[in-house]
Formats: C-alpha cells, structure tokens, sequence
C-alpha cells in the first residue's frame, strides 16, 4: 500500500535552500508555494516549509536517502565543492553500508548510504 516517502524539512531561507539543492546536489525544483518548495532528483522529493527563526544549531532535521553509485556520487559532490560533513566522509560501516553524509544551509543532516 505504501510507496513513496517525501520528507519535510525547514528551511530559514528559500533562496539559499534552491541554491544548495539545485546548484551543489544536482536537484530540480518542481514547485515553489511561496512558503513551502519541493525540490527532486531522480526518484528523491524533499519538501521545505518555512522557518524563519530557525537555529541551526538547535535543528535536527535529518533525511536517509539511498543510491545505487556511492562512489559516484559522492565524488560528483567533491567536484562541485560541497562541504562533507566532518564525520561523515565516504566509509564502510558495521551496519552493512558504505555512506557519506553533509549538511545543508540550515543544519539538516543528508546521509547518503549504499548496501554492501
């Protein structure tokens, strides 16, 4: 019955969340509703809402998206010059997957993860 999962996260600023998506992670818009903005890349939807008077230090917002190329992607990130996440570099993990993770203008975390 279920198939599709579309996250929601806040965004401080619609302007710099599509330039990070669209600009540095390859995403496109698919509709702009002043306050909320949905953004996709192959077969991920994001959805941001407003929230002007976020702290980045105080959110926790944070979005698991799996990928068939790994490797890829996170070497297609590198050349468009986007910050990994300090702990996050490309590794193997004890839970069977090899991931990356970085984090967005407004502190939600994206971790990209491949089974292996």
């Amino acid at each position: 019955m279920l198939t599709h999962i579309n996250p929601k996260l806040p965004m401080r600023n619609k302007t710099l969340t599509r330039g990070f998506y669209l600009n540095k992670l390859g995403f496109e818009e698919l509709s702009d509703y002043g306050d909320y903005l949905i953004i996709r890349k192959d077969h991920i939807e994001i959805h941001f809402f407003e929230f002007k008077n976020l702290d980045p230090k105080e959110n926790y917002g944070q979005v698991y998206i799996r990928t068939d190329n790994i490797d890829t992607l996170y070497q297609t990130f590198l050349d468009h010059q986007v910050g990994i996440h300090p702990n996050g570099h490309l590794q193997d993990k004890p839970w069977r997957q090899r991931e990356f993770s970085v984090l967005d203008p407004d502190n939600n975390l994206l971790t990209f993860g491949q089974g292996i």
